[in-house]
């Protein structure tokens, strides 16, 4: 959805505290517009942080801490197959991450933006690989399941 689609511009909320580090590090790649994200057909009760560059969405946060950001279709099924994202039940050109994993959360923008910023198909599909790759190697850490 479109920047001015979205309603009035405000202030992002304070999110949870990792959260909120992935927004601090999302808001600083470059060119992000960082806005408040509205609950849906309000302009009064903010549901967490948008983040645009020019009119193009980047993604958001919710207050909850679950990301959401749209990859378009083909990327969101190589994500999700990959298993670095879970499918958004609401739209099929989104993928849904959990904040709780910070620099994976950044990872996913990061993504995006390259995509924004006209990155090749097959670069974000190599991307992807490489980072399935460096996820599937053992660990001396275990890591939770991801919020649905």
């Amino acid at each position: 959805m479109s920047r001015q689609d979205k309603g009035r511009i405000a202030r992002p909320p304070r999110l949870g505290p990792t959260a909120q580090r992935v927004a601090d590090d999302v808001g600083a790649l470059p060119d992000v517009t960082v806005q408040a994200h509205w609950e849906i057909g309000s302009q009064t009760e903010v549901n967490g942080t948008d983040f645009y560059v020019g009119e193009d969405e980047l993604g958001h946060i919710h207050l909850d801490g679950e990301a959401h950001v749209p990859v378009g279709r083909a990327l969101a099924d190589e994500l999700i197959r990959a298993k670095l994202a879970a499918r958004f039940p609401w739209s099929r050109d989104f993928v849904a991450v959990d904040t709780d994993d910070a620099a994976h959360a950044i990872w996913i923008f990061g993504l995006r933006r390259a995509q924004i910023g006209g990155a090749a198909s097959n670069e974000l599909r190599e991307r992807i690989r490489s980072r399935a790759g460096a996820k599937q190697a053992p660990s001396r850490r275990s890591s939770g399941g991801q919020r649905r």
